[in-house]
């Protein structure tokens, strides 16, 4: 399997639009905790993730629909390894995101998100031996930094004042989900298509989360009332952090390896503070622009061609 630094991300080959392609990702990402936490108590955790890839699936099915049958013995040679990457990467990541999010805090669920590219990296060289060059763990280690930046607002004494709940595992078992799909994307052979190939994930995915809404439902947690605000937080869910978020990364996964690509989830803490300082009439502090300076200046190190 090619290792993370077989490319690069700014190299003439993939220029802006790879760069445009792992960007996106993340802000649709940092919009999906938002939307997660002002919905709490209204839209139960199961409830909201089948929700979410219910409405995904009867979007991308139209554009899907032709390439998964034309697909299907492919996908029938590779079915052990697509369940996998539907299961954790669509039907329990989001699922455990959403439940976490009822009993941790937003500044915890960020921290934790973080880890991610350190999961991706770790996980990499002890199971596939994949290789981190000095220039990686350095832009590795800036770009976590801008996030504590952002995390503890410039006092580092807050991150030593941290509690951790159930919540918190909860979401930390979510990290350990995506680092595995990510790890376990890159294995799917690269020139099957990946708009079928992600309707076919999103698909296993709803079958599988299907008997855990019904629980949930039969159990008695319901929405609590259906308005304009529910309709459009399962309209985003549904199309941005899900159908286009989903396509954009695995093609990143696919152009610059698995540790690049998850490089770029450190953004989630930045892209939340813009959409914040836009949406909710927040003020841009001075070290929130110094953590995302940080970030951009890690992302740019691990992004520059190896000589």
């Amino acid at each position: 399997m090619p290792s993370a630094s077989d490319s690069s991300i700014t190299s003439p080959r993939g220029g802006l639009a790879n760069l445009l392609i792992l960007i996106l990702p993340p802000m649709f990402w940092a919009g999906n905790f938002v939307v997660g936490r002002a919905v709490n108590g209204v839209i139960p955790p199961l409830t909201l993730s089948f929700g979410r890839w219910l409405i995904a699936l009867l979007c991308i099915l139209p554009f899907a629909w032709k390439t998964m049958r034309r697909d299907r013995l492919r996908y029938l040679a590779i079915r052990w390894q697509l369940l996998l990457i539907s299961a954790i990467g669509v039907g329990a990541f989001n699922t455990l995101i959403y439940t976490g999010l009822t009993t941790t805090t937003a500044t915890n669920a960020l921290l934790l998100n973080s880890f991610i590219p350190i999961l991706i990296v770790l996980f990499g060289a002890l199971f596939y031996h994949q290789h981190l060059s000095l220039r990686q763990g350095i832009a590795l280690l800036t770009s976590f930094s801008g996030v504590l930046i952002i995390v503890s607002q410039g006092q580092w004494q807050r991150l030593t004042s941290l509690s951790f709940s159930q919540g918190d595992l909860i979401i930390f078992s979510a990290m350990v989900c995506w680092a595995l799909y990510t790890l376990w994307l890159r294995r799917i052979p690269a020139d099957i298509d990946r708009i079928g190939l992600m309707g076919m994930q999103i698909l296993i995915g709803v079958i599988l989360l299907l008997p855990l809404f019904a629980w949930e439902y039969l159990s008695g947690q319901t929405i609590r009332h259906f308005d304009g605000e529910v309709a459009a937080a399962f309209a985003y869910v549904g199309i941005f952090p899900s159908v286009l978020a989903y396509l954009l990364y695995n093609l990143g996964v696919d152009r610059a390896g698995a540790a690049r690509a998850g490089l770029f989830i450190h953004l989630m803490p930045a892209f939340g503070a813009m959409l914040s300082v836009l949406f909710l009439g927040e003020h841009l502090h001075i070290y929130q622009v110094f953590g995302i300076g940080a970030i951009f200046a890690g992302i740019i190190l691990a992004s520059r061609r190896s000589r």
